[in-house]
């Protein structure tokens, strides 16, 4: 996990050994290259070309068509830089490229929505092309239809908003756009003048993609599931717009003015900032105890502060906190600037909220694990038992080594929870490989601990088949929920 938005950070890479690596965070790097460089009137503030570019983007109206290479020239800037700024715009899903349409400023979606399919993600998806009726590409997609019927039968599936997936049939494509549906034509094929004369007049898509209509109703459903899988991670945006405006002080702000606002807000810790709003340091209560309320904080409080940005994930605001010894995170934008704050409590709240929330989407961890029960011994021990699945073999048709990695790591750390009653993520593994496993053999994991304190959890793991060990792995487990 590499800490965001920090000078130098620790990165932690499982190839059998876990360890930290010091790494050059890219954060830094683009601080770097803000030196020197032209700032933007009125902000007081050095900026980089990339930031005009995507300040200047956010200011267009919505709906506004951009050019790359208008772009660049009003802004005096290569081609190559405002096009790597149009696709850091799309990133953050301020603008969108359609197929006929072009780039266009739009407004960003808010998270927490459900998001459905659009015909124009269809086309994105399954790599097609639109014939006719660009106009509806925005349209929303409630289901998807498999044309493989006689049209009388045919009919009873198709509603408005639907997608009809179908081959070269001219007469079932115009059926479809008059009952209000979008036609996606698979192999490669097209359709006639009339079918794409009638889909522009009614603003419904008709799409043509290579891939045959198995492939395409793959692609369509991978997506779908996708989409389910990222709704449900939930990123530190999500409590930090749920929160009242941030307090914060300045250098210059005294002991008394740091216990007013407490006493006022309920806080304890607050970031400091500088006159532009970037944070370049923290301090609380703690931290100012029996000083005078005429002193300055500015000796008190602990400067370059661990942050992170808004799209950081939850998980990985916890393991920041956890690695670092944390509790309070501010958070910044791409310019340093403080938007918000979190906590641990917070982020350890949201994500036992999300936990208790029905799964949707199946990850690969989750497909890996699914097919493995749990059950005790005669002792009340704890172990996992299961089927080597073909999906989880590797080229040579023995089991992956990474699949048994996850396998081990699972079961230590449902053993870990269900001994303390805390969540955790790995820290360090060794891993020693002892025989290979075929498809279809049956394993035991049995999890076996070996120590634990407040903060950490060892255990020991083996695999084994019939009675003969596989595997065997040493993982020191860290808790995220430690205070």
């Amino acid at each position: 996990m590499i800490r965001p938005f920090h000078h130098y950070s620790a990165a932690r890479i499982i190839i059998f050994c876990v360890t930290r690596i010091p790494v050059y965070n890219e954060y830094r790097i683009v601080q770097i290259g803000i030196r020197g460089c032209n700032s933007l009137e009125g902000q007081g503030d050095t900026v980089t070309k990339h930031e005009q570019l995507l300040q200047h983007i956010e200011q267009l109206k919505i709906g506004t068509k951009i050019s790359v290479r208008k772009l660049a020239k009003e802004m005096a800037v290569s081609e190559g830089t405002a096009y790597r700024a149009v696709k850091e715009a799309e990133n953050l899903g301020i603008v969108i490229t359609k197929e006929r349409i072009g780039t266009v400023r739009v407004e960003k979606k808010p998270r927490g929505i459900s998001e459905q399919l659009t015909f124009g993600d269809v086309v994105d998806i399954v790599e097609g092309h639109v014939l006719g009726g660009a106009g509806g590409l925005d349209k929303p997609l409630h289901k998807y239809v498999i044309g493989a019927m006689k049209i009388d039968a045919m009919i009873r599936y198709i509603d408005a908003d639907s997608l009809l997936i179908v081959g070269n049939r001219d007469d079932v494509h115009s059926l479809a756009l008059e009952q209000g549906a979008g036609v996606l034509v698979t192999g490669g094929f097209g359709t006639n003048r009339e079918v794409k004369e009638l889909a522009d007049k009614l603003d419904l898509p008709v799409i043509s993609s290579r891939h045959d209509t198995f492939t395409v109703a793959y692609m369509i459903n991978r997506a779908i599931f996708d989409r389910l899988i990222k709704k449900k991670i939930m990123l530190v945006e999500d409590i930090v717009e749920r929160k009242p405006r941030i307090s914060t002080l300045k250098v210059t702000s005294t002991v008394g003015e740091l216990l007013r606002l407490s006493k006022e807000s309920g806080e304890q810790r607050f970031p400091v900032t500088d006159e532009w709003n970037r944070v370049i340091g923290i301090v609380g209560r703690r931290d100012v105890e029996d000083l005078p309320e005429d002193q300055a904080i500015e000796k008190m409080m602990i400067r370059g502060p661990v942050t992170a940005a808004l799209q950081t994930s939850l998980a990985s605001a916890a393991q920041i906190m956890m690695w670092e010894g944390i509790d309070f995170l501010p958070i910044i934008d791409r310019n340093r600037k403080l938007v918000g704050t979190v906590t641990r409590k917070e982020v350890l709240q949201s994500l036992r909220d999300v936990r208790n929330q029905p799964q949707m989407g199946e990850t690969f961890d989750h497909l890996i694990w699914n097919g493995f029960a749990e059950d005790r011994d005669d002792e009340g021990r704890l172990f996992f038992h299961g089927f080597i699945t073909p999906q989880m073999a590797s080229d040579l048709g023995t089991i992956s080594e990474g699949v048994i990695s996850t396998l081990m790591m699972h079961s230590a750390i449902k053993a870990a929870k269900e001994l303390t009653g805390r969540d955790y993520v790995l820290d360090n593994m060794s891993t020693y490989f002892v025989r290979p496993v075929q498809i279809e053999d049956s394993v035991i994991i049995s999890p076996r601990l070996l120590e634990s304190s407040r903060r950490t959890c060892k255990l020991e793991i083996e695999i084994s088949h019939h009675d003969s060990l596989v595997a065997k792995a040493v993982m020191m487990l860290q808790s995220i929920d430690h205070g």
